[in-house]
C-alpha cells in the first residue's frame, strides 16, 4: 500500500473541465489530475461538433440566452444562462492562447476569422469549430499544456474507489472532503490521496445504456462518488438521446454530428421522403429531444432500423474540407456521404442532470466541487442545446478555480487518513457476474427508461435495478475490486437514480417523454426533480 499523496487540489477527469481547472489553479497550487483511462480518452475528445458563443455582429447574447432558455424547457436558471453565455468569448480566446486551432475563414478583405456553424436550437451561427474534431483539438492542447506544467501531476489509469469525508471517518464538525481511494489499474494497487479541495470532472452517464455516442469511460463515476458521500442530485431524468448516431455494426458509437444537419443535412425515411417538417416547423434544426422522437416514431411505425441523413445534395469538397472525420470514418465503412445518405439511429448522449452545484461549482459538501456533465448547474434545464456542453466546462472550470483560489489559503490540510482495507476479500472467481450485470442494467434502461417511457417501464426497471444493487453490493463486499466491478457500481447507482427521477416527473417536459403523461403541467411553476441521499 502507498503511503497518502498531498495536494492542494485533486481533479478527478482529464477532460475539458479537468485539464482547464488544472491549467488555472496551477500557477498557485500544487495539483493532481486522476484519469481512469489514457489522459486523452474522455469524453472531450470525440466531441465533434464545438463550442457555442456569440462572436457574429449580427448575434447577441440575448438571442444566445433566450434560444438557451427555449431548449430548456423552462426548467434552465436564467441567472446561470446569462452568466454561460456572457462568458463565452472569453473562454474562446482562453483556447486560442493555449493554441487550439480553430476552423477560420478569409474574408473579402483579406482578413482571417472564425468558421460559425449551426446547430439545433440555435438561431444564429454562432458555433466555433475545429472541422469536426473540435473536442480533439481541444483536449489535446489542453493536455499539452498540463503535461509541461510543473506543478500539475498527472495520474493515467486510476479509477477512484470513494471519496473520503470527514463524516465518514466519523470527524466532528461539518462535512468536509478529505481526500479519495483510487485503484492504480495497472499495478492492481489501492493509493489513497489527500487534497484541501477535490473536483469532480468525470463526465456524464450514457454507458447506462446500450446504445450511445460517448466512449466506454461515461458511466457516471462522478455522480455516484458524490452521492456516496452525501451530496444532493437532481434532473436525472433528463437523458439526452442524439438523434444522429451511425447505424453500423462496426460503429455503434460514432456520433454524426449536429452540424451536418446546421449546415444542410435532411432526414430522410428508407424511402427517401423527409419527415422532419410533420413534427416541428425548424425541420431538422429543432432542438435534440423532439428530432430524437421524431427519428424514434417513424423507427418504430415502419418497423425500421434507422433512418437516414443526407448532404450529398452540397459539394463533395464542401462536405470534405468541413467534415473531414466523419467523411473518412464512413468511407471505412463503405459509405460515401458525399454521393449517399448516412444510415443514423438516435443513441444516449449527455446527462443534463447531475451533482447540484451552485455559480462556483460547489456541491453541498465543503471542499466538493463539481464542473462539466457531471454537475447539474441550472444551464441545461429539461435539454440542453447544442454545444453549450464545452462551453459549460470552460466557464465553470474558471468559476471554480476562482473560488478554490481565493479560499485556498483558509482550507487545513486534511489529517492523515487510514488505507484503503482489503484483508478482509479475496480475488473473485465469478467475474461472468460483473460481466452479465453490466449488459443486464443497460439493456433494461434501453428498453424502459429510453426515449419514450411509461410509468409500467420505469417500474419494472426500478424492480430489476432494486435486485441488482443488492447482487452487487454482496459481489463488492466480498472480493477485490476491478475497475468493471467499479463501473459496474457506479451505474446501476445512476440507473437507479435516472428512474426514481423519471417516476416523480408527474408530465413530459423536454427530454423526458412519458405516455402516461405527454402534456407538459402547467398548473404549477416548473420545478427541478432533486434527490436528497
Amino acid at each position: 500500500m502507498d503511503k497518502d499523496i498531498t495536494y492542494d487540489a485533486l481533479i478527478i477527469g482529464s477532460g475539458a473541465s479537468g485539464l482547464s481547472l488544472a491549467l488555472r489553479l496551477a500557477d498557485r497550487a500544487r495539483v493532481a489530475v486522476l484519469s481512469k483511462v489514457a489522459l486523452s480518452e474522455g469524453n472531450t475528445r470525440y466531441a465533434q461538433g464545438g463550442i457555442s458563443a456569440v462572436l457574429d455582429a449580427q448575434d447577441s447574447l440575448e438571442s444566445h440566452i433566450e434560444d438557451t432558455l427555449a431548449a430548456g424547457a423552462g426548467l434552465c436558471d436564467s441567472d446561470i444562462v446569462r452568466l454561460v453565455v456572457s462568458q463565452g468569448k472569453e473562454c474562446i480566446d482562453w483556447l486560442l492562447q493555449h493554441g487550439v486551432a480553430f476552423t477560420e475563414v478569409e474574408s473579402t478583405d483579406g482578413a482571417h476569422h472564425l468558421h460559425l456553424t449551426r446547430e439545433g436550437g440555435h438561431t444564429h451561427r454562432r458555433v466555433v469549430h475545429a472541422a469536426d474534431a473540435t473536442g480533439r483539438a481541444v483536449e489535446s492542447s489542453l493536455e499539452q499544456h498540463a503535461r509541461a506544467h510543473p506543478s500539475i501531476d498527472l495520474f493515467e489509469y486510476h479509477n477512484v474507489i470513494d471519496l473520503i469525508t470527514s463524516r465518514k471517518l466519523g470527524l466532528a464538525g461539518p462535512q468536509r472532503v478529505l481526500g479519495a481511494y483510487a485503484l492504480d489499474t495497472r499495478t492492481h494497487r489501492t493509493r489513497t490521496f489527500r487534497a484541501r479541495v477535490i473536483a469532480l470532472a468525470t463526465g456524464g452517464a450514457s454507458k447506462v445504456y446500450l446504445y450511445t455516442s460517448n466512449p466506454d469511460v461515461s458511466t457516471g463515476d462522478g455522480i455516484a462518488l458524490a452521492w456516496r458521500a452525501g451530496a444532493r442530485v437532481a434532473n436525472m431524468e433528463f437523458i439526452q438521446f442524439h438523434p444522429t448516431c451511425l447505424y453500423h455494426p462496426h460503429a455503434r458509437s460514432f456520433l454524426i454530428s449536429e452540424a451536418v444537419r446546421g449546415e444542410g443535412g435532411r432526414l430522410l425515411l428508407p424511402d427517401g421522403s423527409p419527415f422532419m417538417q410533420r413534427f416541428d416547423p425548424r425541420g431538422e434544426l429543432a432542438p435534440r429531444d423532439i428530432v430524437a422522437r421524431a427519428i424514434d416514431h417513424e423507427m418504430k411505425r415502419l418497423g425500421a432500423d434507422c433512418v437516414y441523413l443526407d448532404i450529398s445534395h452540397r459539394p463533395a469538397d464542401f462536405i470534405t474540407s468541413h467534415f473531414p472525420t466523419i467523411h473518412a470514418r464512413c468511407l471505412e465503412l463503405g459509405i460515401d456521404m458525399t454521393r449517399e445518405p448516412i444510415p443514423v439511429v438516435p443513441a444516449a448522449h449527455y446527462t443534463c442532470g447531475g451533482v447540484v452545484t451552485d455559480r462556483l461549482a460547489r456541491t453541498d459538501i465543503d471542499g466538493l466541487y463539481a464542473v462539466g456533465e457531471v454537475a447539474c448547474t441550472g444551464l441545461h434545464g429539461a435539454n440542453r442545446m447544442a454545444s453549450n456542453s464545452l462551453l459549460e466546462c470552460l466557464v465553470f472550470a474558471k468559476q471554480a478555480s476562482l473560488d478554490i483560489l481565493q479560499r485556498l489559503s483558509e482550507i487545513p490540510a486534511p489529517p492523515p487518513l487510514p488505507d484503503w482495507d482489503e484483508s478482509q476479500v479475496t480475488d473473485s472467481d465469478e467475474e461472468v457476474v460483473v460481466s452479465h450485470n453490466w449488459d443486464e442494467i443497460r439493456r433494461f434502461m434501453w428498453d424502459y427508461v429510453g426515449i419514450v417511457r411509461t410509468d409500467k417501464r420505469l417500474q419494472r426497471a426500478l424492480h430489476r435495478a432494486e435486485l441488482l444493487k443488492q447482487e452487487i453490493a454482496e459481489y463488492y463486499g466480498n472480493f477485490r475490486v476491478t475497475s468493471d466491478l467499479l463501473e459496474l457500481r457506479n451505474l446501476i447507482i445512476v440507473a437507479e437514480l435516472i428512474i426514481r427521477s423519471a417516476l416523480l416527473r408527474k408530465e413530459s417536459r423536454g427530454l423526458h417523454f412519458t405516455l402516461d403523461y405527454p402534456e407538459r403541467d402547467e398548473t404549477r411553476p416548473p420545478r427541478n426533480t432533486i434527490l436528497q441521499p
